[in-house]
Order: C-alpha cells, then sequence, then structure tokens
C-alpha cells in the first residue's frame, strides 16, 4: 500500500517518541548527554596529562572534539540497527515507509548530539577560543556525519531483520574504531601508509576537521570537504539501496 500521509508529521512523532523511550525512568534525563563526555573527558585528561605526558594542548577540549562526534556515531548507529525490530509493531499495523524508521532513529539521536555540541562550543570558549568565520563549517560537518550515519543504518538495521547477531557486530565494529578515530590522540602521529585511514572515515574526517577549526582556528580544506561529502552520500545511497532491495521481506521476519 502506498503511503500518502504527512512525512514531515511521522518523522516528529518518530523521532520524539525514539526521544521519549531513550530517556524514560531516568531521574537525570537529558543531563547524562552532559555527563558522560565530561566524565570520559575527566578521565582522559588525567591519563594523558598525569599519567601518559600528553603534550597537546587544551586537552580537554582536543578530546572532546573526538569524543561528541565519535559518541553520536557510535550511538546512533546502533540505535538505528535495531530501530526496525524495536518498531515492528508500528511497521506491522501502519503502512509508512520503512525507510523512515532507521532515519529518524538516527534524527532522534540528535537531540543528544545537539546537547553535547553546546558543551564542545562552551569549553571551546572557556579555553580562549573565540568564535571565527570558520566556524560556519561546523554544521556541514555535523550534517555530513548525519547523513553518513543514516547510510549505515538503513544497511545494518535491514540486515538485522535476517541476522540478529548484526546489532553485536556492530558493537563490536565501534569499539575498534575507537582506536582507529583519532578520539584521544592526534592525527599527526599517524604513520604515512595509514594515513588512508583518515581519509576513508567520515568519522575521523570529521573529528581532525573540528580541531582545525576549533583548536587552530583554521578554515575546512576544500579538499577535506569534497572527499567527505563524496563517502558520506555514497554510503547514504548504499544504505537505501541494500533497504530497499530487503525491505519486501521484513514483515515476515519481524
Amino acid at each position: 500500500m502506498k503511503w500518502r500521509g504527512d512525512y514531515l508529521y511521522l518523522v516528529q512523532n518518530l523521532v520524539l517518541k525514539d526521544f521519549r523511550i531513550r530517556y524514560r525512568n531516568m531521574s537525570l534525563g537529558m543531563l547524562w548527554s552532559l555527563l558522560n563526555p565530561l566524565v570520559m573527558m575527566g578521565v582522559l585528561t588525567f591519563v594523558f596529562t598525569q599519567v601518559f605526558i600528553q603534550p597537546t594542548k587544551d586537552f580537554p577540549l582536543f578530546v572532546l572534539c573526538g569524543m561528541v562526534p565519535f559518541n553520536f556515531f557510535t550511538i546512533a548507529w546502533l540505535s538505528g540497527t535495531t530501530s526496525i525490530i524495536d518498531n515492528a509493531g508500528l511497521i506491522k499495523r501502519v503502512p509508512v515507509p520503512r525507510e523512515v524508521v532507521p532515519i529518524t532513529t538516527v534524527l532522534a539521536c540528535c537531540i543528544h548530539l545537539l546537547v553535547q555540541i553546546v558543551l564542545l562550543l562552551a569549553v571551546a570558549l572557556l579555553s580562549h577560543k573565540y568564535v571565527t568565520i570558520h566556524w560556519l563549517w561546523l554544521p556541514v560537518l555535523w550534517a555530513l556525519e548525519i547523513v553518513f550515519v543514516c547510510g549505515l543504518a538503513m544497511a545494518s538495521a535491514s540486515i538485522n531483520v535476517f541476522v540478529r547477531d548484526t546489532r553485536y557486530i556492530v558493537e563490536s565494529a565501534s569499539l575498534v574504531l575507537f582506536w582507529l578515530v583519532p578520539v584521544f590522540y592526534s592525527s599527526d602521529i599517524i604513520p604515512e601508509r595509514y594515513r588512508f585511514i583518515i581519509d576513508i572515515n567520515p568519522v575521523a574526517t570529521v573529528v581532525v576537521s573540528l580541531r582545525k577549526i576549533l583548536l587552530n582556528a583554521q578554515p575546512l580544506e576544500a579538499l577535506t570537504l569534497a572527499k567527505l561529502t563524496a563517502v558520506s552520500f555514497t554510503v547514504f545511497a548504499a544504505g537505501l539501496m541494500v533497504f530497499r532491495r530487503m525491505k519486501p521481506r521484513f514483515y515476515e521476519h519481524i
């Protein structure tokens, strides 16, 4: 049956539903969006400035530039992966476009992301990193990361319908990526032969670009933007293609 409803109304309600479920029965609610990165920032700052001496200046801001995009990536990807199974009741009862489900799940995580972005910018200002014209590139970076995660979420969500171990594969992949993405170390120390890890990984590119803009007041390079855009939209298109190929068989497996 073809969907003839209001897409905006559907998206708004799915995003709000996912957001309410995420913070239901939590006494601190959205404060966890601030506490988690602050605690991790404190731990990593202590370890890499007091135990393993880290010469990086403004290390709290440095590490937050890595944690905020990485946290969003891991939470949104995992939530998107389980979104079809989690919303099985809705999918069986209402003939909505199935693609909307993983996408709105990722968008719901953007509320969590916005809180952490405010924290990141506040730490930047407290570190005497003043607003420059290059900050205008920040929304572009976040938007491209969201596009990339939406593509991953659609692909993994469709696979998870048939292979329920997919969510655990995603969790393991996120753990590996924590070390491959320069969250708590500088990309400058990566040997040249491994630089391709940064070039083909949009999350790593976002981290490095955030540090250039916020820490060094440098502009986003045109080549970096072109690569990030190409990879993000390619992954989105591939995820959409995989999802649409597999969705006709969802109903019998959920």
